[in-house]
Protein backbone atom coordinates (compact mmCIF):
# COMPACT_ATOMS: atom_id res chain seq x y z
CA UNK A 1 0.00 0.00 0.00
CA UNK A 2 0.94 3.45 -0.96
CA UNK A 3 1.21 6.17 2.26
CA UNK A 4 1.16 8.72 -0.03
CA UNK A 5 0.32 8.69 -3.70
CA UNK A 6 0.47 11.73 -5.23
CA UNK A 7 1.28 13.08 -9.34
CA UNK A 8 1.00 16.81 -10.67
CA UNK A 9 -0.39 18.27 -7.86
CA UNK A 10 -1.20 22.03 -7.68
CA UNK A 11 -1.54 23.78 -4.78
CA UNK A 12 -2.20 27.07 -3.18
CA UNK A 13 -4.27 29.91 -2.21
CA UNK A 14 -7.34 31.84 -3.90
CA UNK A 15 -5.03 32.74 -7.60
CA UNK A 16 -1.56 31.77 -5.51
CA UNK A 17 -0.15 28.90 -6.68
CA UNK A 18 2.39 27.44 -3.61
CA UNK A 19 3.02 24.18 -4.96
CA UNK A 20 2.89 23.08 -8.04
CA UNK A 21 3.35 19.53 -9.88
CA UNK A 22 4.14 17.88 -6.99
CA UNK A 23 4.50 13.57 -7.78
CA UNK A 24 5.58 11.88 -4.58
CA UNK A 25 4.99 8.39 -3.48
CA UNK A 26 5.55 7.19 -0.43
CA UNK A 27 4.95 3.09 0.26
CA UNK A 28 4.02 1.54 3.63
CA UNK A 29 7.70 0.75 5.42
CA UNK A 30 9.58 3.19 3.94
CA UNK A 31 11.40 6.08 5.86
CA UNK A 32 11.66 9.62 4.39
CA UNK A 33 12.71 13.01 5.27
CA UNK A 34 11.44 15.78 3.14
CA UNK A 35 13.96 18.76 3.13
CA UNK A 36 13.60 22.57 1.80
CA UNK A 37 15.01 25.74 2.75
CA UNK A 38 12.46 28.15 4.86
CA UNK A 39 9.89 29.67 2.13
CA UNK A 40 10.37 26.18 -0.43
CA UNK A 41 6.12 25.23 0.90
CA UNK A 42 7.08 22.38 3.19
CA UNK A 43 4.03 23.91 5.46
CA UNK A 44 2.22 23.86 2.39
CA UNK A 45 2.85 20.50 2.08
CA UNK A 46 1.71 19.61 5.34
CA UNK A 47 -1.51 20.99 4.48
CA UNK A 48 -2.19 18.77 1.98
CA UNK A 49 -0.99 15.82 3.47
CA UNK A 50 -3.99 16.81 6.39
CA UNK A 51 -6.54 17.88 3.69
CA UNK A 52 -6.53 21.24 5.34
CA UNK A 53 -5.65 21.96 1.54
CA UNK A 54 -7.15 20.62 -1.46
CA UNK A 55 -5.40 20.51 -4.96
CA UNK A 56 -6.64 23.04 -7.61
CA UNK A 57 -9.06 21.46 -9.91
CA UNK A 58 -8.18 23.02 -12.99
CA UNK A 59 -5.17 20.66 -13.70
CA UNK A 60 -5.27 16.79 -13.66
CA UNK A 61 -4.18 15.10 -10.70
CA UNK A 62 -4.03 12.13 -8.67
CA UNK A 63 -3.74 12.38 -4.63
CA UNK A 64 -4.44 9.01 -2.75
CA UNK A 65 -3.59 8.71 1.15
CA UNK A 66 -3.27 5.29 2.87
CA UNK A 67 -4.71 3.98 -1.07
CA UNK A 68 -8.00 6.11 -0.65
CA UNK A 69 -8.77 8.96 -2.69
CA UNK A 70 -11.88 10.28 -0.31
CA UNK A 71 -11.80 9.46 3.44
CA UNK A 72 -13.01 10.63 6.48
CA UNK A 73 -10.81 12.98 8.19
CA UNK A 74 -11.34 11.53 11.54
CA UNK A 75 -10.65 7.96 10.35
CA UNK A 76 -7.29 9.65 8.51
CA UNK A 77 -6.03 11.15 12.11
CA UNK A 78 -5.71 7.71 13.30
CA UNK A 79 -3.95 6.20 10.35
CA UNK A 80 -1.41 9.40 10.27
CA UNK A 81 0.40 10.58 13.21
CA UNK A 82 0.67 14.06 12.08
CA UNK A 83 3.19 16.00 14.74
CA UNK A 84 3.13 19.86 13.94
CA UNK A 85 5.02 22.36 16.02
CA UNK A 86 1.42 24.23 16.34
CA UNK A 87 0.10 21.09 18.05
CA UNK A 88 2.31 21.38 20.85
CA UNK A 89 2.51 25.01 21.30
CA UNK A 90 -1.51 24.73 21.75
CA UNK A 91 -0.66 21.72 24.24
CA UNK A 92 1.16 23.82 25.89
CA UNK A 93 -1.61 26.84 26.41
CA UNK A 94 -4.63 24.98 26.71
CA UNK A 95 -3.33 21.65 27.89
CA UNK A 96 -0.89 22.43 30.68
CA UNK A 97 -3.19 21.04 33.34
CA UNK A 98 -2.72 17.60 32.08
CA UNK A 99 -0.18 15.07 33.14
CA UNK A 100 1.81 13.43 30.71
CA UNK A 101 -0.86 9.95 30.93
CA UNK A 102 -3.75 12.32 30.02
CA UNK A 103 -2.08 13.57 26.97
CA UNK A 104 -1.44 10.16 25.89
CA UNK A 105 -5.31 8.65 26.78
CA UNK A 106 -6.82 12.28 24.87
CA UNK A 107 -5.44 10.64 21.62
CA UNK A 108 -8.58 8.11 21.60
CA UNK A 109 -10.96 11.50 21.29
CA UNK A 110 -8.32 13.59 19.41
CA UNK A 111 -8.89 16.03 22.23
CA UNK A 112 -7.20 18.51 23.98
CA UNK A 113 -7.98 17.09 27.49
CA UNK A 114 -9.83 14.18 28.99
CA UNK A 115 -13.41 14.87 30.30
CA UNK A 116 -16.46 13.42 32.14
CA UNK A 117 -18.60 12.68 29.02
CA UNK A 118 -15.52 10.98 27.43
CA UNK A 119 -16.16 7.02 27.99
CA UNK A 120 -12.73 4.79 27.84
CA UNK A 121 -13.08 1.30 27.81
CA UNK A 122 -10.51 -0.59 30.66
CA UNK A 123 -8.88 -1.48 27.22
CA UNK A 124 -8.10 2.06 26.07
CA UNK A 125 -6.86 2.71 29.42
CA UNK A 126 -4.12 0.00 29.22
CA UNK A 127 -3.63 0.68 26.07
CA UNK A 128 -1.80 3.96 27.13
CA UNK A 129 -0.42 2.65 30.39
CA UNK A 130 1.49 -0.03 27.80
CA UNK A 131 2.26 2.79 25.12
CA UNK A 132 3.97 4.96 27.92
CA UNK A 133 6.12 1.94 29.02
CA UNK A 134 7.20 0.86 25.70
CA UNK A 135 8.45 4.25 25.00
CA UNK A 136 10.42 4.81 28.08
CA UNK A 137 8.00 7.72 29.18
CA UNK A 138 6.59 5.74 32.49
CA UNK A 139 8.21 8.65 34.24
CA UNK A 140 6.31 11.17 32.87
CA UNK A 141 2.75 9.38 33.64
CA UNK A 142 1.75 12.11 36.43
CA UNK A 143 3.60 14.80 35.60
CA UNK A 144 1.70 18.17 34.67
CA UNK A 145 2.62 19.79 31.50
CA UNK A 146 3.18 22.63 33.05
CA UNK A 147 6.36 21.60 34.57
CA UNK A 148 7.21 19.54 31.07
CA UNK A 149 10.45 20.46 29.52
CA UNK A 150 10.13 20.66 25.82
CA UNK A 151 11.28 17.74 24.89
CA UNK A 152 9.04 15.69 27.29
CA UNK A 153 6.11 17.38 26.30
CA UNK A 154 6.91 16.39 22.24
CA UNK A 155 7.16 13.21 23.00
CA UNK A 156 3.92 12.48 24.87
CA UNK A 157 1.95 14.35 21.88
CA UNK A 158 4.54 12.01 19.65
CA UNK A 159 3.43 8.48 21.78
CA UNK A 160 -0.97 9.95 21.91
CA UNK A 161 -0.39 9.67 18.12
CA UNK A 162 1.07 6.12 18.92
CA UNK A 163 -1.93 5.48 20.92
CA UNK A 164 -3.77 3.99 17.07
CA UNK A 165 -1.47 2.27 15.90
CA UNK A 166 -1.12 4.57 12.64
CA UNK A 167 0.44 3.42 9.26
CA UNK A 168 2.64 6.65 9.02
CA UNK A 169 4.00 9.75 11.58
CA UNK A 170 4.04 12.50 10.00
CA UNK A 171 6.01 14.90 11.74
CA UNK A 172 7.10 19.03 11.05
CA UNK A 173 10.57 19.78 12.05
CA UNK A 174 10.54 17.53 15.01
CA UNK A 175 13.52 18.88 17.20
CA UNK A 176 12.72 22.97 16.90
CA UNK A 177 13.24 24.01 20.62
CA UNK A 178 15.19 21.03 22.02
CA UNK A 179 18.82 21.17 23.37
CA UNK A 180 21.24 18.48 22.19
CA UNK A 181 19.91 15.85 24.70
CA UNK A 182 16.34 15.95 24.22
CA UNK A 183 16.95 15.48 20.17
CA UNK A 184 18.96 12.32 20.79
CA UNK A 185 16.22 10.86 23.18
CA UNK A 186 13.36 12.39 20.79
CA UNK A 187 15.51 10.48 17.72
CA UNK A 188 15.26 7.07 19.90
CA UNK A 189 11.95 7.31 19.92
CA UNK A 190 11.48 7.86 16.48
CA UNK A 191 13.96 4.90 15.69
CA UNK A 192 11.84 2.49 18.17
CA UNK A 193 8.54 3.12 16.42
CA UNK A 194 10.05 3.20 13.00
CA UNK A 195 9.40 -0.68 13.32
CA UNK A 196 5.82 -0.55 13.48
CA UNK A 197 5.27 2.75 11.10
CA UNK A 198 6.76 4.62 8.12
CA UNK A 199 8.47 7.66 9.28
CA UNK A 200 8.01 11.45 7.43
CA UNK A 201 10.39 14.38 8.32
CA UNK A 202 9.66 17.81 6.62
CA UNK A 203 12.18 19.70 7.65
CA UNK A 204 15.28 21.59 7.00
CA UNK A 205 17.64 20.52 9.08
CA UNK A 206 19.97 17.85 7.85
CA UNK A 207 20.32 16.51 11.27
CA UNK A 208 17.24 15.14 11.73
CA UNK A 209 17.46 12.29 9.00
CA UNK A 210 18.55 9.61 11.43
CA UNK A 211 19.86 6.21 10.36
CA UNK A 212 16.80 4.35 9.61
CA UNK A 213 15.21 7.58 7.25
CA UNK A 214 15.61 5.24 3.69
CA UNK A 215 14.06 7.92 0.94
CA UNK A 216 14.34 11.65 0.81
CA UNK A 217 12.55 14.24 -1.56
CA UNK A 218 14.22 17.75 -2.03
CA UNK A 219 11.55 21.16 -2.02
CA UNK A 220 12.67 23.67 -4.36
CA UNK A 221 11.38 26.18 -6.45
CA UNK A 222 7.94 25.21 -5.45
CA UNK A 223 8.14 21.57 -6.45
CA UNK A 224 9.80 18.14 -5.36
CA UNK A 225 12.13 18.48 -7.71
CA UNK A 226 14.33 15.14 -6.87
CA UNK A 227 13.23 12.26 -4.96
CA UNK A 228 14.73 8.62 -4.46
CA UNK A 229 17.21 6.79 -1.75
CA UNK A 230 19.15 8.88 0.80
CA UNK A 231 22.38 8.25 -0.61
CA UNK A 232 21.46 8.98 -4.07
CA UNK A 233 19.95 12.51 -3.09
CA UNK A 234 21.73 14.21 0.19
CA UNK A 235 24.70 14.80 -2.27
CA UNK A 236 26.68 17.79 -1.69
CA UNK A 237 25.40 19.27 -5.46
CA UNK A 238 21.14 18.43 -4.55
CA UNK A 239 22.01 20.25 -1.48
CA UNK A 240 23.63 23.58 -2.80
CA UNK A 241 20.88 23.83 -4.69
CA UNK A 242 18.35 23.41 -2.30
CA UNK A 243 20.05 25.59 0.22
CA UNK A 244 21.18 28.23 -2.40
CA UNK A 245 25.00 27.86 -0.73
CA UNK A 246 27.86 25.76 -1.82
CA UNK A 247 27.67 23.16 0.53
CA UNK A 248 29.55 19.92 1.33
CA UNK A 249 28.21 16.73 2.76
CA UNK A 250 29.93 14.55 4.93
CA UNK A 251 28.39 10.93 5.95
CA UNK A 252 28.95 8.92 8.97
CA UNK A 253 27.64 5.36 10.18
CA UNK A 254 24.18 6.50 8.59
CA UNK A 255 24.06 10.24 9.15
CA UNK A 256 24.70 13.08 7.43
CA UNK A 257 26.06 16.68 8.02
CA UNK A 258 27.17 19.74 6.98
CA UNK A 259 31.36 19.53 6.76
CA UNK A 260 31.72 22.76 5.56
CA UNK A 261 30.18 25.71 3.31
CA UNK A 262 31.77 27.92 0.84
CA UNK A 263 30.71 31.44 0.35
Amino acid sequence: MNIIDFENVHVGYDNTVILKEITLKIKEHEHWAILGANGSGKSTLLKLFQSELHPRSDVEFKKEIMGERTYSIFDLKKKLGIITNALHDHFAVAGSFLDGYEVVLSGFYSSIGVFKYQDFTAEQHQKALDTLAYLEMEHLKEKKVYAMSTGELRRCIVARAFIHDPKAFILDEPTTGLDIKAQRMLIRMLQQISKHASIILVTHHLEEVFEEITHVALLHQNTIFKSGPKDEILTSKELSKVFDMDLQIAEKEGRYYIESIHE
